[in-house]
Formats: structure tokens, sequence, C-alpha cells
């Protein structure tokens, strides 16, 4: 070791990688039988590790001993096969591996001189999940850190074309079942609250039409400068999805630009069952998707998606001095010319490894599971008699409520499961009232894991009901 150019010799190196890789491997072989994890008090937590920093280095095996007892085991392990709640995160071993590498190597993924193979792979992935989702021919994306900023550089570039990047009087229309990342990026660029119109959505929980086409004609009339409409493809409510093909004749009628947040629903469409469900997801003007939530990615691999690939450069491109030498030849692609960031992480090389470890078959298989597992959950649900499902199974989420459980109890019951550790699942509200309600995304889930699990659920709800 030199510790004063932060070097490891090759054996400190080997062991220090070899524990890490250990520890992993049993993370995903093993989850299953372990609890879905915890969450400590910030004050336990602030007692373990809050001190001052270590003048010199630590023995290797205090260090991993302190991340697996203060760390790893206080927090939610979002991969684990009973963990249903929110959107999990099942991730797969060769990502992780492709995110050890991206990173082991540290490629600068923001142009093509410092990353030209990163760059080209990433031409090459993007590519790959266009075609496997049906999503325009001529569409192009970039990998970003998830749907937050997928929305983001989706409505930026919405600006840029239908208002010149002038929001004085600009309006844009969603749903309420619409996610708060939505919402949060349209204020960063630039929209005040009055200017977003967040329309009550159906009995089904989609984008009313009829509400929508009313609200553009008033908004016309007053003076106002509708602009956009944002879609959902898959909402994390109820896994809703908008009628994509009849919002985009809509918004082919008014001149409005149409983005659809997909960050959790868009990659079901990479096989035959979501593909159905998400029809004219190819007349999108912009997309998220994140590969992170249903195409098994470690986080941070979201994508986004402009169907006129020109756009993004023309939106997000600047010029500067000191990257004269990364804009020599107009051939090659920088992607810091395609969205917010300039740098950016290889990304991309997870998807691809993936894909090149297990085959697009197997994501295509893994992903119709998602479908099924939530349809067994509800059908299982419909023989409990203490359950009675609110929304059926829809793109692997299934809502439903404990008969006798009072509303002010849902959230206690959450805390009470996660408590018990043996799955997690969390709670929403609709039409006013708690349901409580399962994603059912992660391939490794079994049949029996949601079975044992609603008994377990209805054993604890049951001990707070009237």
């Amino acid at each position: 070791m030199n510790p004063n150019r932060l070097e490891l010799d090759r054996e400190e190196m080997r062991r220090l990688g070899y524990r890490a890789v250990d520890m992993l491997v049993e993370e995903f072989a093993e989850a299953g039988s372990k609890p879905v994890g915890r969450k400590a008090p910030r004050e336990q937590l602030m007692a373990a590790l809050d001190e001052p920093p270590p003048r010199q280095g630590v023995p290797l095996d205090r260090i991993f001993e302190r991340l697996e007892r203060d760390v790893f085991q206080n927090v939610l392990k979002v991969h684990h096969p009973r963990f249903f709640a929110f959107v999990p995160g099942p991730s797969n071993f060769a990502g992780v591996v492709a995110e050890l590498l991206a990173a082991g190597h540290n490629v600068f993924a923001g142009n093509w001189l410092s990353g030209s193979a990163a760059a080209a792979m990433e031409l090459v992935v993007t590519g790959w999940l266009r075609d496997l989702c049906g999503l325009a021919p001529q569409a192009e994306g970039l990998f970003v850190s998830g749907g937050s900023v997928a929305n983001l550089t989706g409505l930026l570039v919405a600006r840029r074309k239908v208002l010149d990047d002038r929001v004085e009087g600009a309006v844009a229309y969603m749903s309420d079942q619409t996610h708060s990342s939505v919402e949060r990026a349209l204020r960063v660029i630039g929209l005040r609250p009055e200017q977003i119109r967040k329309l009550p959505s159906n009995d089904h929980f989609q984008m009313p039409l009829h509400d929508l086409r009313a609200a553009v004609a008033a908004d016309r009339a007053a003076g106002r400068r509708p602009f956009c409409v944002i879609a959902n493809a898959g909402t994390t409510n109820t896994g809703a999805v908008d009628p994509l093909n009849e919002l985009a004749d809509l918004c082919e009628a008014e001149e409005l630009w149409l983005h659809a947040d997909g960050a959790y629903g868009a990659a079901a469409a990479i096989c035959e069952r979501g593909r159905r469900v998400l029809s004219g997801l190819d007349r999108l003007d912009s997309l998220s998707m994140d590969p992170h939530k249903w195409l098994f990615q470690p986080f941070e691999t979201g994508c986004a998606f402009v169907r006129e690939g020109p756009l993004l450069k023309q939106t997000f491109r600047i010029t500067a001095d000191y990257l004269r030498d990364v804009h020599r030849f107009g051939e090659e692609v920088h992607f810091c010319d395609r969205g917010v960031q300039l740098t950016r992480s290889f990304r991309s090389l997870k998807v691809w490894l993936t894909i090149q470890v297990f085959g697009v078959e197997a994501l295509q298989r893994a992903v119709s599971r998602g479908f099924e597992l939530a349809e067994h959950a509800e059908h299982t649900l419909r023989r409990m008699e203490s359950f009675e499902v609110v929304t059926p199974a829809n793109m692997a989420v299934v809502t439903f409520r404990r008969v006798g459980l009072p509303d002010e109890a849902y959230e206690e019951t959450v805390a009470r499961m996660l408590e018990e550790g043996y799955a997690f699942l969390t709670s929403t509200v609709l039409r006013g009232r708690p349901v409580l309600r399962l994603c059912t995304i992660n391939p490794r889930t079994s049949e029996a894991d949601i079975e044992t699990t609603l008994e377990r659920l209805d054993r604890v709800a049951g001990q707070l009901a009237r």
C-alpha cells in the first residue's frame, strides 16, 4: 500500500474487491431468506456513524463489519422478492457487475473524445430500447439518472420547440394521477402553479379526454397558450395507462406537444402484453423510461426519448472554448449536447451487459411474469373474505382494502409489516380513501411469496380492525 498516492497493491485490491463481491453474491443468493430490510431511527444511525473522519486507514475487516451492521442492515432491500412497495428496483447481478466495471474504468460518457465506445454503445442500446418498445423509428434517446430527469428532459425540449423558451401564459395539462416529478419538472422549466392544469382522472384513473379538450378550449379563449399534455404510461398508484392514441389525435389537432411519463410502465412494451396495453408509444413527442424499474437494472438507469431526435441537440447544445477539441468532427455524437449533464457515467453498459448475459427473450419473459404475479395476487385477494379489490391487476399493480380496517389504521398496518420484516408493501389514496397496494415486477418473486405475504398482512391488519 502507498497511502500517499491512494494506491493499493494487487493483492490488497483483490482482497478488497473479493470481499465486496462475496457480500453481493450472498445478497443476491440469500435475499429471499432474509428480512426485507429495516428503517432505523435517526438517533441510532447517527450514534453509529457520526464521528470524526479517521486520520489513518482502518483495517478492512472492521470496515466491512461496520458496513454489514450499521449500513446495509438499515436500508430497505428494494430487490427483495417480497418488496412490493412503491415501484421495486429488482436489479440483476450482471447489471451490478457492469456498474463496477464502468466505475472502475472511470469512463467519462459526456462526449465522443473522452468515451467514444461509451457513446457508441449508448447509441446502440437506446436504439435497442426504441425498437423493442415500439417507439417511432426516428426517435433518439439518452441515458439519465431516472424518471425525474427524463421527464425534465422531454419537457425542456417541448418548451424549446413549442414555446421558443417563452413560458408567459403557457399551460400544461396532466391528470391527478401524474407523478410528482412531472409537476416538479414543469416548475423547473418556469411554469407557475396556475399554469399547470391537473384534471381529475376518470373511473379508470385515466386522463379524461372530454375534460382535457374543454380545458384547452377554455384556456385558448382566455388568451393563454396551451402547449403540452403529459400522459401516463403506467401510473404509480394503479398502473393506469392513458389513452395514448386518442391523446395523440387531440394533440395533433390542437398542435400540442405530447409527453408521456413512462418511468414505471413504458419498458413493459418490450413484451407482447405490454405492447398491447401501451399502444401509441410511437406517436409520442417525448417519453421517459426507467430501465432501473421494469428492466431490472441498478438505480440511476433512466432514459429520455424524443421522437424528433435532432431537437435534443437544438435544445441542449452549448459550446465552450474548453470543449473546442471535442466538437471538431461532425459525425461524432456528444451526449452532453443532448441533455443537462456534461459529466455522465457509462450507464448504457448495465443494459448492454444484462442483454448479453441473459438475452432479450429472458427479459421479455421476466416482464411478462410481472403481469402474471399481479393477477395471481388479485385472484388470491378475491378468495380471501377479509379483502376487497379496489383496482384489478393492471401493469403489475393491484390495490385493495382490508374489510373492517379504519382509514386511519392503514399507515400503521404498513409500519407493522415493515417491523415484522417478512415483506413490505405501501398504501396510497384513491378517491379520498386509503388503499393497500402491491407492485409485482420482481421476476424472482414466487406465488408462495405473494400468498404468504397476504396471509401475514391479513393477520396484522386484523389486529387493527374494528
